[in-house]
Parts: structure tokens; C-alpha cells; sequence
């Protein structure tokens, strides 16, 4: 093996690149760029192994440039300037393109030094940063190029890739490899699909051939590789949604050490999507009205998560687990909305009343739409009692507020308004 199986089996296509469907699906803004091959000047921000130094492979491809990589780890500016002569000979008679990976490193002077290149339009520059190139890239710099966020790729996708790899060095050797081997290489991979492959090929140095030649990679074969033991996490069976309902149930007890120890088993499956999504659920399913803040506050650590992806995914999502767990608990909203769908999917509810239709077009007052519409704030608390719901259903209840601090005190403020209101209405004379 002459390279590395990461760089042997790198995708020359778009539609063989794993992953980042935002950026590269049908329709998607990336991927209509690189097929039109006027490229401009770019970013890529994300974790490693998500596909940024491929994309840039394909990018020089499609515009038929001569591509250039530099590390801002060791480059300097007269490496830069080299790429710059070249552009101006016969050598970049297209342009160049220039793939500078991890810009994050190059100090504001180096960073300055790209502007030169990159203003004469002979040189394309596609930077790649695993850092928020909003706190480290020179804003001069930002604002010539188009910043893409790369996301980990999901473990289905990474299968993907670990399978096209085996079938390639099965061309090359007497190899196999079980598929729950391989499923877990992808969910502890946490997302980077060079990580993977690097486990798949030393896994194949370390396997020695039996009798005949054959290599045969086990689960216990990758476990001793990665020093990582393998947890049994089927994403597409019971097990996960054994996990998911524990996590939820726990939740709901308000057991945060049960909570915790759930959540933890789909980190260590690598299934952060499965989390995030559950835990966003659980906000609004059995926290609700009793703390709604709740749902915000979990929003924004899935956002974290996702953007740190795992290991340090796992500090956000366990302060929202957390707090969920401990905070006071409501279903009201859920008990509400499922009664209102079972009414409009299996009973007749009748037509919207007049005086609510839309009256913004003409003819509808002949129609007599909205007519009769009292606008609330017209009036003291901006309330006004009338009828909102359908004749045939004009005294549905759905929605019950909770027996919780947040919910009765909306009560108890309704309540009072509404009672002022019959108070002064029963004072008027008749």
C-alpha cells in the first residue's frame, strides 16, 4: 500500500462523497457552484475527515484549474508567493487553485498576504479551518469568500465509505470483514470518515492471514484496534427505541441519574442525532408549559452539540438532560393539541364562524366575512369575549392548565380578567 486508504479511495464525484447532503444534494448551493466550475473564493469550516479537502479536489477538477495545497501549519508567505509566480506563467494559464488547509493557524499578517493573491482573480483560494473562521480569519478575507459549515457524517454514511473501501482492497487481498465490524468502526468514528478508514486499514496490518491467505476482520479484531469495546446499539432495532423510551420515561420520573446513564448509551453508540431529537421532544412533550423556557434552553445545546460534535457533544447534552429532568413537569400541552387532531381527522367540526374569515379582498363584506369581529385590543386587558371555534364545536375544551406554578398562575390571570369582564357586564342595566 503506497498511500494511505483515505487518499486511495477519495471520491472524484460529487454524488461519491458521503455526507453533507445540506451542501452537496440535488439543488443545493454548493453543489450548483462546483458544477457551473466558476468557483469562487471559499471557506470550509468543520471537523476533520468530513470531506473539505475532497470537495476542493473535485472544485479544481470541475474549473480546470491546477490545484495547490498548503498547511498553515508549516507554510509561510513565501510559499504563497510561489503559488502566485506559478499563477502568472504558463503553468496556471487557468488559474490556480489554492487549498489552504487549517488557516486558522496563519497569523493576521499571513492571512493578509493571501489578499494580494486572491484580488487579480488568478488564484482561487478554498480555505479549510476546523475553527469558527468568524473568530479566526481575517474579516477582509470573510468578506471575499463564502463560508460552508461541513457537518460529522452520520455513521450510515460512513458505512457507506468503509464498504467501498473493503471492496477495493479485496481487489488487493483475500479480505473480509463482518458487517458489525464495520458498523462499529462508523459509530466510534464520531464522525470522520479518515478516522474510519485509518481503523479499517490498521485492522488489515494487524489481522494476520490464516492458511490460506484469507484475512478475516471480526468485531473483537476492531475492538483491540481501537481499544474502544463495542455497545450493542442497533439504530434500526428494538434496542434503540428501548434506549429512547427509557431515556424519555426517565425523564419524565424526573430520575436524572436514569436519564443520564440512557443518554450516555446513545453517546457511546455514536447516535447523537437520536438524542438531540428525543431530547427536543421531551421539552415540549413532559416539560411544557410548566417551564417553556425549557425548550429553548435544549435548542440551544443540540445547536452546540452539533457544532462540536462528539466527544464535547456530550457536556450540552447532558446539561439539557439535566435540566429536563429537574425541571417541573407538564403534559397539558400535548394532552391539548392530540384532542384537536382527533376532532378534525374524526368528527365533523363544522365551518369557521363569519366574523373570523379573511376580509382583505373585495366582495367580502358582501360576504359578510369578518363583519362582525371585535378586535381585542380595542378593549381593557385586550379581551373581548365571542366566538372563536366552529357552532359545532362552540364549547370544546382541549387545552386544561396544568397543576404547576408557571400554568396556574396563567390561570389565575385569565380568570380574573374574565371575571371583571361578567362583573361589569351583569352591572349594566338591561
Amino acid at each position: 500500500m503506497n498511500s494511505p486508504l483515505a487518499d486511495r479511495i477519495r471520491p472524484d464525484s460529487l454524488d461519491a462523497i458521503v455526507g453533507q447532503i445540506h451542501l452537496l444534494g440535488e439543488g443545493k448551493v454548493l453543489r450548483n457552484i462546483l458544477e457551473t466550475g466558476n468557483i469562487p473564493n471559499m471557506i470550509f469550516y468543520g471537523p476533520s475527515g468530513t470531506g473539505k479537502t475532497t470537495v476542493a479536489n473535485i472544485a479544481a477538477l470541475r474549473a480546470n484549474k491546477r490545484l495547490y495545497r498548503l498547511n498553515a501549519t508549516n507554510a509561510s508567505v513565501a510559499d504563497i508567493k510561489a503559488v502566485v509566480n506559478d499563477a502568472e506563467n504558463l503553468l496556471g494559464q487557468n488559474g490556480v487553485l489554492l487549498y489552504l488547509d487549517e488557516i486558522q493557524n496563519f497569523n493576521k499578517k499571513q492571512q493578509q498576504s493571501l489578499l494580494e493573491c486572491i484580488e487579480t482573480g488568478k488564484v482561487t483560494l478554498i480555505a479549510a479551518t476546523t475553527e469558527n473562521p468568524y473568530f479566526y480569519v481575517y474579516n477582509a478575507i470573510l468578506s471575499r469568500s463564502t463560508v460552508f459549515e461541513f457537518l460529522p457524517v452520520d455513521a450510515e454514511d460512513i458505512e457507506i465509505a468503509l464498504t467501498r473501501a473493503v471492496d477495493i482492497l479485496t481487489e488487493e487481498y483475500n479480505l473480509t470483514v463482518d458487517t458489525d465490524a464495520l458498523r462499529h468502526i462508523a459509530d466510534t468514528s464520531a464522525g470522520d470518515v479518515r478516522k474510519a478508514l485509518n481503523t479499517l486499514e490498521i485492522s488489515l496490518t494487524a489481522t494476520r492471514p490464516d492458511s490460506d491467505g484469507a484475512i478475516h476482520i471480526t468485531l473483537d479484531t476492531i475492538e483491540e484496534t481501537t481499544a474502544k469495546k463495542a455497545f450493542r446499539h442497533d439504530r434500526d432495532g428494538d434496542s434503540h427505541y428501548d434506549v429512547l423510551s427509557a431515556l424519555q420515561k426517565s425523564v419524565r420520573g424526573s430520575d436524572a441519574d436514569a436519564a443520564l446513564h440512557y443518554a450516555a448509551r446513545l453517546l457511546a453508540a455514536g447516535d447523537l442525532a437520536s438524542l438531540c431529537r428525543r431530547i427536543l421532544v421531551i421539552a415540549a412533550e413532559d416539560v411544557g408549559l410548566a417551564y417553556p423556557q425549557a425548550i429553548t434552553v435544549t435548542k440551544a445545546c443540540v445547536d452546540a452539540a452539533l457544532q462540536l460534535g462528539l466527544p464535547e457533544a456530550r457536556i450540552p447534552l447532558a446539561e439539557a438532560v439535566i435540566l429536563l429532568s429537574t425541571a417541573p413537569k407538564s403534559n397539558s400541552v400535548i394532552c391539548a393539541i392530540d384532542e384537536a387532531m382527533h376532532d378534525v381527522e374524526n368528527t365533523q367540526t363544522g365551518d369557521i364562524p363569519l366574523h373570523l374569515k379573511d376580509s382583505h379582498y373585495s366582495g367580502a363584506k358582501k360576504l359578510g366575512r369578518g363583519e362582525a369581529y371585535k378586535y381585542p385590543h380595542n378593549y381593557a386587558d385586550n379581551y373581548i369575549e365571542q366566538q372563536y371555534l366552529p357552532d359545532k364545536i362552540k364549547g370544546k375544551k382541549y387545552y386544561k392548565f396544568g397543576n404547576n406554578k408557571n400554568e396556574q398562575a396563567a390561570r389565575a390571570y385569565w380568570s380574573a380578567i374574565k371575571e371583571r369582564k361578567n362583573l361589569t357586564k351583569k352591572s349594566k342595566p338591561e
